[in-house]
């Protein structure tokens, strides 16, 4: 892989799921969904929220994406990730800021996303590049039992 390989930044699709999902499956402390991160419900995600969720590609594959969308009032990022190998390049800042560019032609003015307290690299991103953590509580409720939370690489190795 060359060092200054070219890397574009486009509108995640439909048809981009299985690549998504394969790079998701890679990243260590990465939280997937049962349900939320089906194939189906990110389509259905995707078809809300048509220009905001973003991938990057170089090298001929996917190796950042962003789900990205709004509820009209807030936007909200979820699932930000880069490969391991294509980290500290300026890909997740760049995704970052197509999907903020995005929510603000919307008129959207606030933005927030959820890492996890253990996602020290996660955590490192976002304080680097200017997100505060706030001092808000956090609750949800479980609708769906079958929803289940599961974390990569808790049960295999690097």
């Amino acid at each position: 892989m060359a060092e200054t390989c070219e890397v574009r930044i486009l509108p995640m699709r439909e048809e981009d799921y299985d690549a998504v999902r394969a790079l998701w499956m890679t990243i260590r402390g990465f939280g997937i969904r049962a349900l939320d991160d089906s194939r189906e419900d990110v389509a259905r995600f995707i078809r809300r929220n048509p220009t905001t969720s973003v991938v990057a590609e170089a090298d001929g594959r996917i190796v950042g994406s962003i789900l990205c969308g709004s509820d009209g009032r807030q936007g909200a990022l979820y699932h930000v990730c880069v490969a391991r190998e294509y980290r500290r390049r300026g890909i997740g800042t760049r995704m970052v800021g197509h999907c903020m560019e995005k929510l603000r032609e919307m008129g959207i003015n606030k933005v927030s996303l959820i890492a996890f307290s253990n996602n020290d690299a996660g955590n490192a991103f976002w304080r680097d590049i200017g997100w505060k953590s706030s001092d808000v509580n956090y609750y949800e409720f479980v609708l769906n039992e079958d929803n289940i939370t599961r974390f990569i690489g808790d049960d295999h190795e690097d």
